[in-house]
């Protein structure tokens, strides 16, 4: 029941900037924390930053060029992307751990994802 669907993709040139939205829907109690992951075709998946609470964290290849906010009343996360390089070229995914409502239990959800293409 729960869904979470990204948006905001698109192909850029070198140096530009896109941002990303991840919003969640459906029977949500709360969200403990909410990561963005991006794979390119080969490669294996890899997380680029998480918000967890009040703390954020970011891969070391992203630092100081992306950074990841939410909108709490919106249940949605955002990844702003700076500086882009062609090697941040990939499927952009979120994913959330999310708590049914009158639910103890929290379950893992993946979104669809999103293209991002940086041209040089």
């Amino acid at each position: 029941q729960v869904q979470l669907v990204e948006s905001g993709g698109g192909l850029v040139q070198a140096g530009g900037s896109l941002r990303l939205s991840c919003a969640a829907s459906g029977s949500i109690s709360s969200i403990t924390a909410m990561s963005w992951y991006r794979q390119a075709p080969g490669k294996e998946r890899e997380l680029v930053g998480t918000s967890s609470g009040a703390r954020t964290n970011y891969a070391d290849s992203v630092k100081g060029r992306f950074a990841i906010s939410r909108d709490n009343a919106k249940n949605t996360v955002y990844l702003q992307m700076n500086s882009l390089k062609p090697e941040d070229t990939a499927v952009y995914y979120c994913t959330a751990l999310i708590q049914i409502y009158s639910s103890s239990a929290t379950f893992r959800y993946w979104g669809q994802g999103t293209q991002v293409t940086v041209s040089s």
